[in-house]
């Protein structure tokens, strides 16, 4: 305990620096879980898309899109969301898979979905990229 201490005497900075990323990344998690309800990892994503055929969504731009996206994703840039919506199809009870490049768009896109009557509604944790950390494939077609 009094090496913890004296680090802390002789690294107050860090000691600062590491609070304020920590409160940062729980500030990130609460507003994620405000906005966007549940975010599912992409494992979680994978069974959603396998066993309840859910719609996904690629909310980056064309050219983001073109350069690689999810199996049969389709692509609707999230400002054009709301006006787009209806190429979801009529069925609002179909479960909507959305994703960004990192997660964080989708989570408002989300809750605007819900607004136009969507119910089942999922971000995919840490967007694209967290899919492809995950080492899942991606298709160009």
């Amino acid at each position: 305990m009094s090496q913890i201490l004296e680090f802390f005497n002789h690294h107050p900075y860090l000691f600062a620096a590491f609070g304020g990323a920590l409160l940062l990344s729980i500030a990130n998690e609460v507003h994620g879980l405000i906005t966007g309800g549940v975010r599912l990892a992409p494992l979680q994503a994978v069974r959603l898309i396998n066993d309840r055929e859910a719609i996904v969504v690629d909310l980056r731009a064309v050219g983001d899109y073109k350069k690689g996206h999810l199996l049969n994703a389709l692509n609707l840039p999230a400002a054009k969301l709301a006006e787009r919506a209806g190429e979801l199809g009529k069925d609002k009870s179909k479960p909507v898979l959305l994703y960004c490049a990192l997660g964080s768009v989708a989570g408002e896109a989300a809750a605007q979905l819900r607004k136009l009557g969507y119910s089942e509604v999922y971000p995919l944790r840490g967007g694209i990229n967290g899919w492809l950390s995950s080492n899942l494939p991606v298709t160009v077609k």
